[in-house]
């Protein structure tokens, strides 16, 4: 059996060159000469000169490959695995089950304890997990510190003493991969569930219980590692690793984009990106910038590394969020991805919840307020948004569960509005917005970040890719669902430009966001040079048309280059920066920020964080 399940080719050693022109899928950001290593004879070398050594990391990793391999690089040690220390499957499942939803096949609730509640307190036969090391020493009574070193390896393993700390990284992408392979198992969990129930006990409990982990040590951790590739670790030691988040939360950088098919994915992706896998159905998705589960990739001299987002803000959020640290604390809140349906089919019928829905179901901080940007169309493209007037909600409900009973198709344009979506066109989708993008279209979704909390009332009687019906939450959908976005309400959802300013140089043009939105978007069309500041806001670019966009900033070598249809972030510690268009043609960019006036006003005081 396979250990990952997906066309998708593992991050390479070294970085390919990408199509002239097109988005580079493996964007590399530099490390001094040197710094990258590889490899298990590397690693257990890196190791071997400390009495303990912890190796720390994340779920998903092969915990027991990787102590062979550093077995057989030549690394001699006493081995203690934090898995043996772990609480029993049975006790987790009681501590864990008011996240986890009961039978709900999609949502928990966020996970409110530590890493340290998974493990035994008193643990037989009389050693607990501060005293492994103690206990590991003993050696029968022979051995003393200095003498061998002792390994403690797994999860959690910071937990247990102080001494030499690697951590072991893996991106998202790739921990969703090895579930699907059956090759993985959530913490303390001994056998494998299906990737679905995985899927959401990972997101609602093993990774807010490892993030919070990983923010208490980022400053202390001697060595991280790439663990993506179980033949071939990559890594570098801690201070280079801070080095580079020290530089990239002053300039700007992009994550690592990663691609999934979808039931209703279209071929756009496919024909734009030619270095994706094409022996795949469609392409649904493109997740550009979703800050809980990207990567940042690191190069040194052409080597890559890739290493969770999440660093980036447990090592300096003020330098990332600038003014808005205080409302975010470690979250990133901006979401960018491509919703492809050119030759696919319509997106399910869908809502999102209201703010105090999604805290007091799903302990989630902020809801899923989304804008759909038109960044390619064909001519009959549309966009289900908004209420037809004078809807009678109970009808509408009736039919939906008509359909659900019988199979029967729901005449959605009954009851929801459909609007012509053309290149440029930007759709408000406040939360309750009954909305869904149609087929024929490329959308740049603008969002916040919360991802997925969508309700789903109808989805064209169709199943997805594994087969199966699409789960519909109908019962959630009408507990949020707005029925004033209606009539002439539902049509000024479309937004309506507005001129800023316009030169010889450029043009930008605020593209108002809805009153429930707390972000702001322009439209700068570039002819030459534009000098912006972010104005104590993270920012998130993508050049949408024209040839390419040149970025430049202090601390730079060199400006940056980015090419249509990348995105990318420049930090709220950035300050001043220059955007150049490149070629002949003038260059169109969107850009998304944070907006003062939301935050000021005393209805939204709630959203502070207020985090280190």
């Amino acid at each position: 059996m396979t250990w990952r399940e997906s066309p998708q080719p593992l991050l390479p050693l070294r970085k390919p060159e990408p199509p002239a022109g097109k988005p580079d899928i493996y964007p590399g950001h530099p490390l001094v000469s040197g710094a990258i290593k590889s490899g298990y004879a590397s690693l257990a070398e890196a190791i071997a000169g400390h009495p303990l050594a912890l190796i720390d990391g994340y779920v998903g990793i092969f915990w027991e490959e990787l102590r062979a391999g550093l077995e057989a690089a030549g690394l001699k040690a006493q081995w203690i695995a934090t898995a043996d220390f772990l609480k029993p499957e049975v006790e987790l499942d009681t501590m864990l089950a008011p996240f986890l939803g009961e039978d709900d096949p999609l949502f928990g609730r966020r996970f409110t304890g530590d890493l340290c509640d998974f493990f035994l307190t008193h643990p037989p036969p009389d050693i607990s997990v501060g005293a492994a090391y103690q206990i590991a020493r003993q050696d029968d009574g022979q051995f003393t510190k200095g003498d061998r070193l002792t390994v403690i390896y797994g999860i959690g393993a910071f937990l247990f003493a102080d001494g030499y700390r690697v951590y072991i990284d893996l991106p998202k992408n790739e921990i969703q991969y090895r579930s699907r392979a059956g090759c993985v198992c959530n913490i303390g969990a001994r056998s494998a569930q299906a990737p679905k129930q995985q899927y959401k006990r990972m997101y609602f409990v093993d990774w807010p219980a490892l993030n919070r982990h990983k923010a208490a040590h980022v400053r202390q951790i001697d060595l991280f590692a790439d663990g993506q590739d179980p033949s071939l670790p990559r890594f570098l030691a801690g201070a280079d690793a801070r080095a580079a988040f020290d530089r990239l939360v002053r300039t700007a950088f992009r994550v690592r984009p990663w691609f999934e098919p979808g039931a209703w994915g279209g071929q756009w992706l496919k024909s734009q990106i030619p270095s994706l896998a094409q022996d795949v159905p469609n392409y649904a998705w493109s997740f550009e910038m979703i800050a809980p589960e990207q990567g940042i990739i690191l190069e040194d001299a052409g080597r890559l590394l890739e290493l969770s987002y999440d660093w980036l803000q447990y090592h300096d959020n003020r330098a990332v969020l600038g003014d808005y640290a205080v409302n975010f604390g470690y979250e990133f809140p901006i979401r960018f991805d491509f919703l492809d349906t050119v030759g696919g089919g319509n997106l399910s019928l869908q809502c999102h919840p209201r703010p105090d829905f999604i805290r007091e179901q799903f302990g989630e901080h902020f809801t899923q307020d989304e804008t759909y940007y038109i960044f390619a169309a064909e001519a009959d493209a549309f966009v289900y948004l908004g209420f037809q007037p004078g809807i009678n909600p109970a009808d509408f409900r009736r039919a939906l569960e008509a359909s659900q009973h019988d199979g029967s198709p729901v005449a959605v344009e009954r009851y929801v509005q459909r609007h012509p979506a053309r290149v440029g066109d930007l759709f408000l989708i406040p939360h309750g917005a009954a909305h869904c993008s149609g087929a024929g279209s490329v959308v740049l979704e603008i969002s916040a970040t919360p991802y997925i909390f969508t309700f789903k009332m109808y989805d064209w009687l169709r199943l997805g890719l594994d087969g199966l019906p699409r789960p519909i939450n109908l019962e959630r959908a009408f507990a949020n669902l707005d029925f004033s976005l209606q009539g002439e309400v539902a049509r000024a959802l479309l937004s309506q430009p507005v001129l800023v300013h316009e030169d010889a140089a450029c043009r930008i043009e605020q593209l108002p966001t809805h009153p429930k939105h707390f972000y702001d978007i322009q439209r700068l069309t570039l002819r030459g040079a534009l000098d912006l500041r972010n104005e104590g806001s993270p920012q998130v670019l993508m050049a949408t048309a024209g040839g390419g966009l040149a970025f430049d900033a202090a601390g730079l070598d060199a400006p940056l280059r980015f090419n249509i249809a990348e995105t990318f972030i420049v930090p709220a510690a950035c300050g001043a920066f220059r955007l150049t268009a490149l070629g002949d043609s003038p260059v169109t960019v969107i850009r998304a920020y944070l907006r003062p006036a939301w935050f000021e006003r005393e209805e939204n005081q709630w959203l502070r964080l207020n985090h280190p």
